[in-house]
């Protein structure tokens, strides 16, 4: 039995959303019981020359609704990124996830089939049909984002593991 490309996305989005809610959430209260500078966290990076824990969380947003909305034919939110603390990305996840929660399934119907254009009218233009979109390029860039941010946090020393970056299932 075939799976459906809603079946395929949105809850496998809201699931790594919650997981990466409850991930700040539990670095937030880590931070303030040691009595460290939030931005330590919200700043920290895996090298130097790769995006900071804030701006990991806001691509990973960006990835959910735009392969969610790409996917349901409908026109992708366009969130300013000016988020600069924990709560503000804890309110920038919530806003994603009740996004991509309003996504009826009927609107993914075809959706493996329709065409998804990336940049369109540049030379970075790249052209996809929907499953190959979802499965080879949109999933695997959301889940880079979402495990980068893990990485981030768990280096840095908070109590995370497994179970906490796969969420609730």
């Amino acid at each position: 039995m075939p799976i459906s490309m809603y079946s395929a996305s949105v809850p496998v989005l809201k699931q790594m959303l919650g997981s990466l809610a409850e991930i700040l959430a539990r670095t937030e209260a880590h931070a303030t019981e040691h009595k460290i500078d939030h931005d330590a966290y919200l700043q920290a990076r895996l090298f130097p020359d790769m995006f900071p824990l804030l701006r990991q969380v806001q691509i990973a947003c960006d990835f959910a609704k735009g392969v969610s909305a790409r996917l349901a034919d409908v026109e992708v939110p366009v969130y300013d990124d000016k988020e600069r603390s924990f709560a503000e990305l804890q309110a920038l996840i919530a806003k994603t996830i009740a996004f991509v929660d309003g996504l009826e399934p009927a609107l993914f119907e075809g959706a493996e089939d329709r065409e998804v254009v990336l940049r369109p009218g540049t030379p970075k233009e790249r052209r996809f049909g929907g499953h190959d979109y979802l499965i080879h390029y949109g999933l695997p860039q959301f889940f880079f984002h979402v495990t980068t941010t893990y990485a981030i946090l768990r280096g840095l020393g908070v109590n995370i593991g497994k179970r906490d970056f796969m969420g609730k299932y």
